[in-house]
């Protein structure tokens, strides 16, 4: 009697030894990455190919290779923006999501080297709507009306010499389609960039080496 529950426990010991060996083990999923062939705006990063549609000089593609990627943030609000060379010059995307998730695109191709005299505008100016912090504010420029959005300070991230601090304002252009922002960091002049919002879907990325 004994000896056949030794015989039984014997094999049950066995057969759980010989489950544990040929059980295969199951390794845990690769984390998924974008899809090559389908890059969006959002998955850019330095050392891609972007092109897009009808943005560039004389309405061809904006074609150009990245070779900076800077962070951007301002309050609660964040973005990114993506650099390279064209045609002898900085032209840069700039990527964003709005409060509804919605990624919003633009590009900076203007050529011009622009100050703030050049929006007819002042420091005080600025200073003063930024005191204000009146959406109802604006000042036209090239016939266009600009409606102020927002200033506060900001940070930049992702250069080679580390975060920056700078001032921001931000202007829509009022039923159109132009972004213009002014950046002053300390001790240095007003940086002006206007942008033209585009289509997510004209950005065609293609993945290119990491720098």
């Amino acid at each position: 009697m004994i000896t056949g529950i030794v015989e039984v426990l014997l094999v049950v010991g066995l057969v759980v030894v010989l489950m544990n060996l040929f059980k295969k083990k199951t390794a845990p999923p690769a984390p998924a990455g974008p899809d090559l062939g389908n890059l969006k705006p959002t998955d850019a990063r330095a050392g891609d190919v972007i092109s897009v549609t009808g943005a560039g000089d004389d309405f061809t593609d904006l074609d150009f290779t990245t070779d900076r990627c800077l962070w951007y943030q301002a309050g609660s609000r964040r973005w990114f923006e993506i650099s390279g060379p064209y045609r002898e010059r900085r032209v840069a995307l700039r990527v964003s999501t709005d409060s509804d998730d919605e990624t919003e695109v633009a590009v900076h191709n203007d050529p011009r080297k622009l100050s703030v005299e050049n929006f007819g505008m002042s420091e005080s100016d600025l200073a003063d709507m930024d005191e204000r912090q009146n959406t109802g504010d604006w000042f036209e420029f090239e016939n266009r009306n600009w409606q102020y959005v927002l200033s506060r300070e900001a940070q930049a991230t992702g250069g080679a010499s580390g975060p920056a601090a700078f001032y921001y304002w931000e202007f829509h252009e009022k039923d159109g389609k132009g972004l213009l922002t002014f950046r002053k960091a300390e001790g240095e002049p007003f940086v002006a960039t206007l942008y033209t919002s585009v289509p997510a879907g004209n950005v065609t990325i293609y993945r290119g080496a990491r720098t």
